[in-house]
């Protein structure tokens, strides 16, 4: 029978491997003796070899260690072909055309891993990897798409891998969890540092801190910032045109502190006319009010920006213009019937028509103060600023309707834009009423003379009228009447505004001249020398009069 090849036959001819079939096997042969070839096929064999990569056949070189693949189809014939025999063996006489592909720069397989490996098939050869004749296939030429490997998997791979992930996890949670610790500390620290500022800054604005004057710090001296605000004011003059009479009030408006005021001018109160003497407001007005308002500013100190006559006919229009009103009644007024006024009910929150409201606000009991009829003007017109539009240009208009005729140095819109301004401060609360107290003798109490004149008017000398005389304030301490007149007639005479401070509480042996900025000192040098005074009688201490400069007239003084 016939066997397979065996390589130690010793009558077998010697035979190496041209190939593979087209399963994988190697295929053995002969290789035909060639002719030399000639100058011209050497050339092109050259060129081929050059072109590319032909090395020829293997040559023996060093075993190399053992590898395991499967062997693949080779891909089809590309260029480079030759052909070689099968030679008969073993009874087998087939012949069978091989090609043997020469490649270059073939890519490498990539590294296997020793559990991938599967035992390579023996070849005739006797040892793996190896030719017949001894000669190993380690220069063989072999390709990636020839071995197939097998990719066994792990079965501890997934529980590592979630083991990796749990910890991970874990210590990502950690890291974030003191991400967020640190950040709610500088977010505390910082609320800390804000609560700190803040409070800080508050008690420095409210001069709290020691040793620091805030600019919100109050002032508690007698010629506090009440000169360093602005105020706007305006003076009523409110005649009853049935009964006869008149009622004088200041509405003032606080543009810095924003807030109104209403202050009650006594008829009593005393000013100086239009020749220099002595005059009642009340009789003033009655007159024609010609130079009224320049005089109740040297008497006040102040800066009054128009006059304003209201009759009690256009006082009536303007209640019923803003849709009545409502007042806080302290007593009841009976009604008119040949007026056809209707009673006003005493209570709170009485709804008041315009012929009400000029009976309630000229209304004075038998045997009432003047004090009290003042009031309830004073109540009314505050009723009045509440309803007022807060639109200054509705506010003129509302004026413009009552059909009066204003003052030409206080036109419609002026008027509007005080009253709607007022109007908001008493919508809000931010109104007060006072009255302007005096003595029997028509001069300002010291009392009025700090609370109202200097809180609330703002009435100093320096906010007299641009131009105005000097003004020179009198207190008789001397019990003479004589003297004072005397020496009332010398400061006149001298240019100075004269300012009727009333009699001292007490007579007085020498007498005193005063100044409260020092840029009147020389003024009230000035004063003394014309009084016939010594200048050691000048010093500087509070004016007990709202005057530039003020005398206390001593017994020491001597009529000229």
């Amino acid at each position: 029978m016939n066997d397979r090849q065996d390589p130690y036959d010793p009558y077998a001819q010697e035979q190496q491997l041209v190939g593979y079939d087209a399963y994988g096997r190697p295929v053995y042969g002969q290789v035909p003796a060639q002719p030399a070839p000639s100058a011209a096929q050497q050339y092109e064999q050259q060129y081929e070899q050059q072109q590319y990569g032909y090395q020829g056949y293997p040559q023996q070189q060093p075993q190399q260690p053992q590898q395991q693949y499967y062997p693949q189809q080779p891909s089809a014939p590309q260029y480079g072909q030759q052909e070689y025999t099968q030679a008969p063996a073993y009874g087998y006489d087939t012949q069978q055309t091989q090609q043997w592909i020469p490649q270059q720069n073939a890519p490498e397989a990539p590294a296997e891993r020793p559990a991938d490996r599967v035992p390579e098939p023996r070849r005739p050869g006797g040892e793996p990897g190896a030719e017949p004749g001894g000669e190993p296939e380690a220069d063989r030429d072999y390709r990636t798409e020839m071995f197939a490997f097998i990719d066994q998997p792990d079965e501890d791979s997934e529980d590592v891998i979630d083991w990796l992930k749990f910890t991970e996890s874990r210590t990502e949670r950690r890291e974030e969890a003191r991400r967020r610790g640190r950040n709610r500390v500088v977010a505390l620290i910082v609320v800390l540092a804000l609560f700190v500022v803040g409070g800080l800054g508050y008690l420095w604005y409210a001069g709290k801190l020691p040793f620091i004057d805030g600019p919100g710090e109050k002032k508690t001296g007698a010629t506090a910032a009440a000169g360093a605000q602005k105020r706007d004011m305006i003076v009523v003059h409110l005649h009853n045109t049935k009964k006869g009479g008149t009622s004088s009030v200041l509405l003032v408006d606080n543009v810095t502190t924003k807030q109104g005021a209403t202050v009650l001018l006594p008829n009593t109160l005393s000013v100086t006319g239009q020749d220099g003497t002595p005059i009642a407001l009340g009789k003033s007005v009655e007159e024609g009010g010609l130079g009224t308002r320049e005089a109740l500013d040297s008497v006040l100190g102040t800066s009054i920006g128009g006059t304003w006559r209201l009759d009690t006919p256009f006082l009536e229009n303007l209640v019923e213009l803003v849709g009545g009103i409502e007042v806080d009644t302290d007593t009841a007024v009976p009604a008119d019937d040949a007026a056809k006024v209707p009673a006003v009910a005493q209570g709170q929150k009485q709804s008041l028509s315009g012929t009400m409201a000029v009976a309630y606000a000229t209304f004075r009991g038998e045997g009432e103060p003047e004090t009290k009829q003042m009031e309830r003007v004073g109540k009314v017109l505050q009723a009045v600023l509440r309803k007022v539009p807060s639109d200054p240009k509705a506010a003129a208009v509302t004026v413009e309707s009552m059909g009066q005729i204003l003052d030409p140095a206080l036109n419609a819109q002026t008027l509007g834009a005080l009253l709607s301004r007022l109007g908001e401060h008493a919508k809000v609360g931010a109104y007060r009423t006072d009255v302007l107290a005096v003595k029997p003798d028509g001069t300002l109490t010291d009392d009025a003379n700090k609370k109202v004149v200097k809180e609330v008017l703002g009435g100093s000398g320096a906010a007299a009228q641009p131009g105005a005389a000097p003004r020179v304030g009198m207190k008789d301490a001397t019990g003479d009447e004589k003297a004072q007149i005397a020496a009332k007639a010398a400061l006149m005479n001298g240019g100075y505004a004269f300012v009727d401070g009333g009699k001292a509480d007490k007579t007085a042996a020498t007498s005193q001249i005063t100044y409260q900025d020092d840029a009147q000192r020389d003024r009230a040098i000035e004063v003394a020398k014309t009084l016939g005074l010594p200048e050691t009688a000048v010093k500087k201490a509070e004016n007990a009069v709202n005057a530039e400069v003020v005398v206390i007239l001593g017994k020491d003084y001597k009529a000229s």
